[in-house]
């Protein structure tokens, strides 16, 4: 039974949103650690797994939000807390090492001698998808899956995305993609990616406020009328999503929005 040993960090996967569903080494090493170093997104629920004692430090990063925690802030807390002795735990939303900046995060460990582990959790594009009952492969539908960041404008200069390769790839998930969703949309369809391309949004997964957004790639690129989202989501895009709930869904031009 692994628990949290002195001087040592823990970088540990939360999952994707609903507390029940970090795995069981992650659970083990949160409940034995001297310190919680944890994101914006891990659930109060989880937090309150913590030992009674255990000191719970807040570096929660928002995207776009002034007042986050700053990166290179956070590896000094944790080189800081390791150094004097004590037992950190992590604890970031979905995986660690799937767009969580635990490799930037691993690097200044490593680099300040500290010794670390990497605890895996499930990734949101994986959560999600199960949570919305969309199977992110099907062997009807293409043989390969992308996860792609959003977080770039895709007419920006920091956006360095292949736009023609994406288009021509079955399946996409784009991370932190809400403020760019539709430019997103846009581009894939100039790129050669059908209008009538399936496309869902899926926002707050596995948690009880999870909603559900399905649509066409045209209606995401040019539909006024789409909710926007009100908290973290993933935007997927490929012909798994027809395959929804078991059964496949050959609408065109739908737009369908679900909550629990």
């Amino acid at each position: 039974m692994k628990t949290a040993q002195a001087g040592w960090v823990y970088l540990v996967g939360a999952g994707p949103g609903a507390g029940d569903l970090i795995t069981l080494r992650g659970l083990r090493i949160l409940r034995s650690a001297d310190v919680v170093l944890h994101d914006a997104l891990v659930t109060p629920e989880l937090l309150r797994e913590a030992r009674p004692d255990a000191e719970i430090i807040n570096a929660g990063k928002r995207g776009y939000c002034l007042g986050s925690t700053r990166q290179e802030a956070i590896h000094e807390a944790l080189i800081h807390l390791a150094r004097a002795g004590r037992s950190v735990c992590r604890l970031k939303g979905g995986d660690p090492y799937v767009f969580g900046r635990g490799g930037e995060e691993a690097e200044a460990l490593a680099q300040a001698g500290v010794p670390f582990e990497v605890i895996p959790g499930i990734t949101a594009a994986l959560g999600a998808c199960a949570a919305a009952q969309i199977p992110l492969t099907h062997r009807a539908v293409g043989p390969a899956v992308v996860l792609a960041t959003g977080h770039h404008d895709p007419d920006g200069p920091d956006c360095t995305l292949d736009w023609e390769s994406l288009a021509h790839i079955g399946n996409i998930v784009f991370y932190m993609a809400s403020r760019y969703r539709a430019a997103i949309a846009r581009r894939l369809i100039e790129h050669g990616l059908s209008p009538l391309t399936a496309a869902a949004i899926i926002e707050k997964a596995t948690t009880a406020e999870q909603r559900l957004i399905v649509a066409t790639l045209a209606d995401i690129a040019c539909d006024p009328t789409l909710p926007d989202e009100t908290g973290p989501s993933v935007f997927i895009v490929g012909e798994c999503v027809r395959h929804r709930n078991g059964q496949y869904l050959p609408w065109e031009g739908l737009v369908e929005v679900t909550s629990p």
